[in-house]
């Protein structure tokens, strides 16, 4: 019996979820951004004390306050439950610096609607001369780890810019705390709820003495976070046993990357396809 089609997702179904941590500079052009796209703009104040609720108290956006400071998992975890409650059936998340542009919440849109049930993520494979080498390589250390841990290779484990069907964003009981929730996110998705992951390239955007746009210096610190991310699904992996086999399939199942030109379709021949979980 065939499994009933999924709703198209559109502006009027996902909810944006954004979390922010002292966001007061850049925070309202975010949400801006954001609602200019989206219905539903769902911000979660992770105990701000530079008056980032302040900047947006007269958008349409529904705020959500923790009194104080929780971590990102917790402020994605409030999110989530907000858009569930509302009916989303998707959430896009973005962060609150402005390094995600909103203009590529329709291309996110399209991308999902092309692979159904599937998490979507930017990555950040544009204009990539713009990143740091270090962070560059503590990306690529820890898309190797979080790819393990899924069962195939993935592309940029680290974006903050994602698009989570409905079965992915209400899962229950997903473990780890700050930016080690997002790692997890993405193994729950693909071993508990069998959806695929696939890479939506977005431009590369960090602070620069030439770039034209101010960032705050980013909360992810690369040697701390990553160890915990890393840490965290070694576990997993060594739970699961069989390390050589596990580490073989996962290197034979390669990343998925969408790059859809709406004129001319298809530009890179690099959109394969990550096979069904046995």
């Amino acid at each position: 019996m065939a499994e009933p089609a999924l709703p198209a997702l559109h502006r009027g179904n996902v909810a944006v979820v954004i979390p922010a941590l002292n966001e007061s500079l850049r925070i309202r052009e975010v949400v801006q951004g954001a609602l200019a796209q989206c219905d539903l703009v769902i911000v979660v104040d992770d105990g701000s004390d530079d008056g980032t609720a302040d900047r947006i108290a007269d958008l349409p956006a529904v705020l959500v306050r923790h009194a104080q400071r929780r971590g990102k998992g917790a402020a994605l975890r409030a999110g989530f439950a907000e858009a569930g409650r509302r009916g989303a059936e998707g959430v896009l998340t973005m962060d609150g610096d402005g390094q995600h542009s909103a203009a590529d919440i329709p291309r996110l849109l399209a991308a999902a609607n092309r692979h159904p049930a599937c998490v979507i993520i930017g990555a950040r494979l544009r204009k990539r001369a713009a990143q740091p080498l270090y962070r560059r390589i503590g990306n690529e250390f820890g898309d190797w780890g979080v790819g393990w841990g899924c069962g195939f290779r993935i592309v940029d484990s680290q974006s903050g810019q994602r698009l989570y069907p409905r079965t992915v964003y209400t899962l229950d009981d997903v473990p780890g705390e700050g930016f080690v929730f997002e790692a997890q996110l993405l193994i729950s998705a693909a071993r508990r709820a069998g959806a695929g992951i696939v890479a939506l390239p977005i431009d590369t955007r960090y602070a620069s003495a030439h770039a034209p746009d101010a960032f705050r210096k980013s909360h992810f610190r690369l040697v701390r976070d990553l160890w915990k991310i890393v840490s965290h699904v070694a576990a997993q992996i060594l739970d699961r046993g069989d390390l050589l086999r596990e580490y073989r399939r996962t290197r034979a199942r390669p990343p998925r990357i969408d790059d859809f030109d709406e004129d001319g379709g298809q530009t890179l021949p690099t959109a394969t396809q990550q096979p069904r979980r046995g």
